[in-house]
């Protein structure tokens, strides 16, 4: 009898009981609201709780935000520098090429204001010898480069070329201590040379007397004396003049105005020997006979 009366209520009758019962109740609360009053007061003791467990979890959930931004914004940072850094070498380049574009169209005009054959070569290499001033262009014999020919740039010129190989040439600038051009002042023709002295950006004048009109300021073009280099070409510019009675000849030096360290470019001119030949002046002899 005890056993009996001490069984319990099964698991799944427990079950049946409670998903009875709730139905029942979610049916009247829908119909008639009675359990309207009892979710308002247990909202009102559960609403504490739920605050404390917002304030817990909030700082959690800033401090997960704050680290999410800091990273995006770590990687926008540094995608930032990257394109940055690729933008800053695509402008040097832009810069280097707008240079070169300067550099060529210069070449060029003079190219255009010349009336001899030219070509643009590039240099390549430099000589290091520190008494000498050569340098090495990618023309050579298979572009009909030969020895003796002059080179200019979009100033004036700068040298000549004194040994040619297939493919390339060595020049010998206007500075190299063994270099000689002839030149005139251009705003009275007087004549000169300009001879190299070993040093980037000094000329030599020798051989001018003390009384010779030159001054400083004083622009240096070529001859064409010698049919080495054509005439018309600025060649320097006179900087110093010193005059001394007790010497025979006045100290006069020149600067180069070709830019001869900071080209890299320069144009090999063919003269054109037309205008070399001089004017043949007819023969009066001959023209009587004509005239008969």
């Amino acid at each position: 009898m005890r056993t009996l009366f001490a069984r319990q209520p099964s698991a799944t009758a427990r079950l049946i009981f409670f998903v009875l019962l709730s139905i029942v109740m979610m049916t009247m609360d829908h119909r008639w609201h009675y359990l309207g009053s009892l979710r308002s007061a247990m909202s009102l003791v559960i609403y504490p709780l739920q605050s404390l467990v917002e304030m817990s979890t909030s700082p959690l959930r800033m401090a997960g935000q704050y680290l999410q931004s800091r990273s995006a914004l770590q990687r926008e940072v540094e995608e930032l520098r990257v394109r940055q850094t690729l933008l800053n070498a695509q402008l040097q380049r832009l810069i280097a090429l707008e240079a070169e574009n300067r550099r060529l169209r210069r070449l060029l005009h003079t190219s255009r204001e010349t009336v001899e054959e030219t070509m643009v070569a590039e240099i390549v290499a430099v000589d290091l010898d520190p008494f000498s001033r050569r340098i090495i262009i990618d023309k050579g014999s298979r572009d009909r480069v030969f020895p003796g020919q002059p080179l200019l740039d979009a100033n004036g010129i700068m040298g000549q070329v004194i040994r040619v190989d297939p493919f390339s040439s060595t020049a010998m600038l206007l500075t190299d201590p063994g270099h000689a051009v002839p030149v005139q002042v251009n705003r009275n023709g007087l004549r000169a040379i300009a001879v190299g002295t070993g040093a980037s950006n000094r000329l030599d004048v020798p051989f001018i007397p003390n009384n010779a009109d030159i001054r400083e300021g004083d622009v240096l073009i070529s001859s064409g004396l010698g049919r080495r280099f054509p005439p018309g070409h600025p060649v320097a510019t006179i900087v110093k003049v010193e005059s001394d009675p007790s010497r025979p000849y006045a100290v006069v030096e020149a600067a180069p105005l070709a830019h001869l360290d900071r080209i890299r470019e320069v144009l090999l001119v063919w003269i054109n020997p037309e205008q070399e030949k001089p004017l043949r002046i007819p023969d009066q002899k001959g023209n009587a006979e004509q005239e008969k």
